[in-house]
Order: C-alpha cells, then sequence, then structure tokens
C-alpha cells in the first residue's frame, strides 16, 4: 500500500507542475506572446519535472540508473506524458526485479 506521504509528494507535484503553467497563462493573457516567450511558457512544466528526476543521476542503485536511462531514451522519441508514464513503469518494474 503507498503511504500517506507519498500520495501527497506526487498530488504536490502535479498541482505545482500544472499551477505554473495555468498562472503563467492566466498573468500573461492580455499580452501579446512572441515565439521565445510562448516556447518558455510551454517548458516551464518539463523544467519542474526535471528537477524531481535529476537526483536519479546520482544514484548508486542500479534499479534508479536503469529506470533513468529507459526513460532518457523514451525522452528522445516521444512527447512528455508517454515519457512520464513509461519512466514510472520502468523505475517500479526494475525496483522490483532489482530491489530498491
Amino acid at each position: 500500500m503507498i503511504d500517506a506521504a507519498t500520495v501527497t509528494t506526487i498530488v504536490l507535484m502535479a498541482s505545482s507542475t500544472y499551477l505554473t503553467r495555468i498562472l503563467g497563462y492566466v498573468a500573461l493573457r492580455s499580452r501579446p506572446l512572441g515565439p521565445r516567450m510562448r516556447a518558455v511558457m510551454e517548458n516551464v512544466p518539463g523544467c519542474v519535472l526535471i528537477s524531481v528526476i535529476a537526483p536519479a543521476f546520482v544514484s548508486h542503485k542500479p534499479a534508479n540508473l536503469l529506470a533513468l536511462a529507459v526513460t532518457l531514451l523514451a525522452a528522445t522519441r516521444l512527447p512528455l506524458l508517454p515519457t512520464v508514464i513509461i519512466g514510472i513503469a520502468a523505475t517500479g518494474a526494475l525496483r522490483h526485479l532489482l530491489g530498491p
């Protein structure tokens, strides 16, 4: 069973990702956005996600490192949502097979 701290963390991460996108659009809704600013606004949620998974880069656990490699491979070929789903599934499966 998933403990309350894990569920809380997931909900807060999802909320912060959603809010960074929505608040930016609300704050800038009356201003015309150039292509550069539009690109920045579309990539902010990805930056939040990277800050969450960045600690895996310094992990010494084989399951985490393999899951990171799978996720990076998926990120080069797929959009954000499928990449996140693949990363979560790979991490869960590899931790189960190789241990935490």
